[in-house]
This record gives structure tokens, C-alpha cells and sequence, in this order.
């Protein structure tokens, strides 16, 4: 949470672009597996979309993809001030760290684990890594349900049951776009952080799919 470097600007086509350089730099090899969860899925879509034919394949996340004939849900916002707020001392910037959007999580060593690696020391105290300009609302203007529909390798959707984005009608219809041959997985007792919530049977769902997809190679 904002150790890589800062850009001025940062839009879907250069988080797409960065898929590819980090296979390539990773020397993953040519048939590597991309998994996105939330947004990060949105822009594997786009990656796949656009380069998929290099892939074996794509698990997407807890990545809403709306039928387009319901009603579109809220696109977050540009944030209010375009600076992190700085706190006096570390455990008052600790206790302010929250999931979005919102959601109980009663692994707290996990999400302890993330809100200390994502502060750093400040004049003044102690402020978030990441950069703010990052929450732009132009991360959402790309047709991710077109590149769905695009996708140029298999896909499969892992979900929570109790996602505050994902809802059965959406598990639905991005299935019927996938296709009937894509996995579809629901991890019980899971909100939309699901590798948060339930680690555990989130790894053995990506285990499973993997596996088949490892015994039925394109």
C-alpha cells in the first residue's frame, strides 16, 4: 500500500501495461495465471481483454460487473482533500485504518498487519503511504463489462456471500458472460475482502481451479 513509485496521473491503460511488465520482469513465463481481487480485477479484465491469448488464464475476485440493465452502483468519488491526513503518533493513525468499503473482519492480525505496513513516519507524525491521487473516479470510466464479454483466455470468479458489491444477480450474469466451462466459487461467511475473511478457503478455491485448469491445459 504505496511503496511502488507515485505518477501524476494514473489511469486503466497503465495498470494494464504493468501487468505485462511485471510478468515479463517476474519471468512468470508465457501461460501464467493473473488473479485480481476488486479493482484489480476490473483491470485484469482489461489486461485479458487486451492480451489474454498470452494467459492460461484469469481468476477475478469479488469484481462486480453489473448486468447493464440494472441499475449501475455508485461510482466512489474523488476524495475530499488530495493529501493523506497526518496523525499525532502510530497508534492513532493504526486505529483509523478501515477496509473499503467498510466490513467486520475478525482476522485482526491480518488487517493489523496491513495498516502497519501502510503508514510511514512524517514531519509532523505519522500519515498513509499510499498516494491519494490514486482515488480518481477516471479508474472507473473503462467498459470493463465489454472487456469481459473480450476476454481473450478462461476465466473463473471466486466471490464472498456476503459481498456488499457482488450480488447474486451479478454472480449471475458475469457467469453467463464467462460462460457455462468457468468456475464459479462462493466462499462462505466472506464479505468483499474475501482473502481477509476467509483465507483459508479462498486458497483452496484458487488451489482447485488452478489444478483443473493445470489438468486441462489450453
Amino acid at each position: 500500500m504505496g511503496d511502488s513509485g507515485a505518477r501524476e496521473t494514473y489511469l486503466p491503460a497503465t495498470w494494464a501495461r504493468e501487468i505485462g511488465a511485471v510478468l515479463k520482469d517476474g519471468r512468470l513465463g508465457p501461460r501464467s495465471v493473473v488473479v485480481g481481487h476488486s479493482f484489480g480485477g476490473l483491470i485484469a479484465m482489461k489486461y485479458g481483454a487486451e492480451h489474454g491469448a498470452g494467459l492460461s488464464g484469469m481468476v477475478i475476485v469479488d469484481s462486480p460487473v453489473q448486468d447493464p440493465n440494472d441499475i449501475p452502483l455508485p461510482k466512489p468519488g474523488s476524495p475530499s482533500r488530495s493529501r493523506p491526513k497526518i496523525h499525532p503518533d502510530l497508534p492513532t493513525a493504526l486505529a483509523r485504518f478501515r477496509l473499503m468499503p467498510e466490513q467486520p473482519c475478525e482476522n485482526d492480525y491480518i488487517t493489523d498487519f496491513i495498516a502497519r505496513t501502510s503508514v510511514k513516519p512524517t514531519k509532523g507524525g505519522w500519515t498513509w503511504k499510499f498516494d491519494f491521487k490514486v482515488m480518481g473516479s477516471r479508474r472507473f470510466g473503462e467498459p470493463y463489462g465489454e472487456e469481459l464479454k473480450a476476454l481473450k483466455c478462461r476465466a473463473a470468479l471466486i466471490y464472498g456471500e456476503k459481498s456488499a458489491i457482488v450480488s447474486r444477480r451479478t454472480v449471475a450474469y458475469m457467469s453467463s458472460v464467462m460462460g457455462p466451462k468457468a468456475p464459479v466459487v462462493e466462499i462462505p461467511e466472506a464479505h468483499h475482502h474475501v482473502m481477509l475473511d476467509q483465507p483459508l478457503a479462498f486458497v483452496a478455491a484458487l488451489r482447485a481451479i488452478l489444478d483443473a485448469w493445470a489438468r486441462d491445459p489450453l
